[in-house]
């Protein structure tokens, strides 16, 4: 049965941030607030806890999992970023965009398309993200709360829990946080694309 943290949207408690990050490195799934609805992440090199998350949303490996960052020197570690990119990347994070890139070598293969070498990455601006991060001290591996059959991210911390008590280890209660997903962005060539609009402004990037 999964844990149910309730922490402050505007102040973390560190308290609870350092038991959640604690939860994280030992395999832990959980589900937690973005600036774009509830998600659910875990550690990037946990292969049982990234198949848990796939099998939870009943996706398979060519559906995109998100690296989530504390900022854009983090992002960079993880992508190949061009100077005008970055530019764009810079004017516009933190916030409610996901960018594809083209991958480093600092990810894991299995994270990425099986046929592409790119990653969706992505700074929110939520401070229990942002607090998270920076106890973690390296990305979040995330995808939006989505449920299989539904179109829209879960809303409320206690229905993610009803719904998935059994199969999370812990579930961040950090009030209402939206629905609206974040806006996908590619920027594999020198022209960004909009790939989806959704919570972020597109303007910048058409």
């Amino acid at each position: 049965m999964s844990q149910f943290f309730a922490i402050h949207p505007e102040t973390p408690q560190l308290r609870l941030i350092r038991q959640a990050v604690q939860i994280i490195r030992n395999g832990g799934v959980i589900a937690y607030p973005t600036d774009s609805g509830y998600a659910l992440g875990c550690h990037l090199g946990d292969k049982a806890a990234v198949d848990r998350i796939r099998s939870i949303r009943q996706i398979d490996d060519s559906h995109h999992l998100t690296l989530i960052c504390r900022d854009l020197s983090e992002l960079a570690t993880y992508a190949k970023v061009e100077n005008t990119a970055f530019r764009l990347l810079k004017n516009n994070t933190p916030g409610p965009y996901t960018f594809i890139l083209n991958a480093s070598r600092e990810v894991p293969r299995r994270l990425m398309h099986p046929k592409k070498r790119e990653i969706g990455l992505r700074i929110p601006e939520h401070p229990i993200t942002q607090a998270l991060l920076e106890e973690l001290g390296e990305p979040l591996l995330s995808t939006s709360l989505i449920m299989p059959g539904e179109e829209e991210p879960r809303v409320e911390a206690w229905d993610i829990r009803e719904t998935l008590e059994h199969s999370l280890d812990l579930v961040i209660d950090g009030g209402y946080c939206g629905f609206i997903p974040t806006t996908v962005i590619s920027m594999l060539d020198d022209v960004p694309s909009v790939l989806r609009a959704g919570a972020g402004d597109t303007s910048p990037f058409e």
